[in-house]
């Protein structure tokens, strides 16, 4: 019996001066150049906060504070053939380390309005880059304390 999984992501939403932190990320060669939240797959053993601080540290070079979770996301991938479930989480970011070396396939981490960032669709990784956005405009905020993380 196959047993189906979706894959587990993890996403940071962060806000400055109106301001959203993303990242354009060549996902594999030949792709094309996409933007994203700094976002990845959850690590075994890591809590989801965790993963979301860890993957946006390696994705920007920032510390990732979250503050709510923004929202849980189902989304199949066509092209994939995936389904992916994110938890996005609203934050802010603190210490920069600007020599810090990015994750392989993410050329930089920038800062866009997001009047720029809806006049670029054809270029967002997915469906929930914007999405979240929205979310976060419409001031959906949730108490982390929603989440739970048993350790073994």
């Amino acid at each position: 019996m196959l047993i189906w999984k979706p894959n587990v992501t993890v996403a940071a939403v962060v806000e400055r001066n109106g301001r959203y932190l993303l990242v354009e990320e060549e996902p594999e060669p030949g792709l094309g150049l996409f933007l994203n939240q700094p976002a990845g797959h959850l690590d075994p053993g890591e809590s989801i906060i965790q993963g979301a601080i860890r993957e946006t540290l390696e994705e920007t070079a920032y510390t990732f504070v979250p503050e709510y979770l923004l929202g849980i996301y189902q989304w199949h991938s066509h092209r994939v053939d995936a389904t992916y479930l994110r938890f996005a989480f609203v934050g802010q970011v603190t210490q920069h380390d600007p020599q810090r070396k990015l994750d392989t396939g993410i050329l930089r981490a920038d800062w866009f309005d997001a009047d720029e960032i809806s006049r670029q669709t054809e270029r967002h990784r997915s469906p929930l880059v914007m999405q979240c956005i929205r979310d976060h405009q419409a001031g959906k905020r949730y108490p982390l304390e929603l989440l739970t993380h048993y350790e073994s």
